[in-house]
């Protein structure tokens, strides 16, 4: 770690063997185990906490209070809001722990997931979707989707703006291009089975 290319609030704990990318603030109270690494610009918010194993990309952005656990990989530019929550267990006990148990949880380049919002494990959030406040994910979302509800269910698409698209959620089934109105870009969507 060059702590001269990165920012740490000095009430922010960062082990030995993080890795950090240059340009990355870490405020205070937040916890980046060892063995983890955090990519370039990123901005890890009031007491977030970053497990061993994880990885983050470069440009993101992890708000006050979001967990993420072992066996988390957040690619490019994703966005995490306030205390949302990552699992990677899939049959938690107290009393059984090794980490042959983890769940492996991917999230894809432009990912936006709203405050409150759990992500089960074992799962991948495709790039660019969009995961609603207090949504709880519990399957593999496609790319561009916007994910809403407990479970989380696809109720639009959505552009790299952040833009929902004027078509039917049953449109993107069977893939094609889309333009949207307000912005004029395009967003393919990949043929899916819900």
């Amino acid at each position: 770690m060059n702590e001269n290319k990165f920012r740490v609030d000095q009430r922010a704990v960062v082990e030995e063997n993080a890795e950090i990318g240059a340009g990355t603030s870490i405020w205070h109270f937040s916890h980046v185990r060892g063995g983890s690494s955090i990519g370039e610009n990123c901005i890890l918010g009031r007491g977030v906490y970053i497990d061993t194993g994880v990885v983050v990309g470069n440009d993101c952005k992890i708000q006050n209070g979001a967990m993420v656990y072992c066996g988390v990989t957040i690619g490019d530019g994703v966005f995490v809001g306030p205390h949302a929550v990552f699992t990677n267990d899939m049959k938690p006990r107290a009393h059984l722990w090794s980490d042959d148990r983890l769940e492996r949880t991917d999230v894809k380049n432009g990912v936006s997931i709203g405050a409150n919002a759990t992500i089960r494990c074992g799962i991948t959030l495709g790039e660019w979707c969009m995961i609603a406040a207090g949504s709880v994910v519990t399957k593999d979302v496609p790319p561009h989707a916007l994910m809403v509800g407990a479970p989380a269910r696809i109720r639009g698409w959505v552009t790299k703006s952040g833009e929902k698209l004027d078509i039917e959620v049953e449109t993107g089934l069977s893939g094609g291009t889309f333009v949207c109105k307000k912005t004029g870009e395009s967003v393919t969507l990949a043929t899916f089975q819900m």
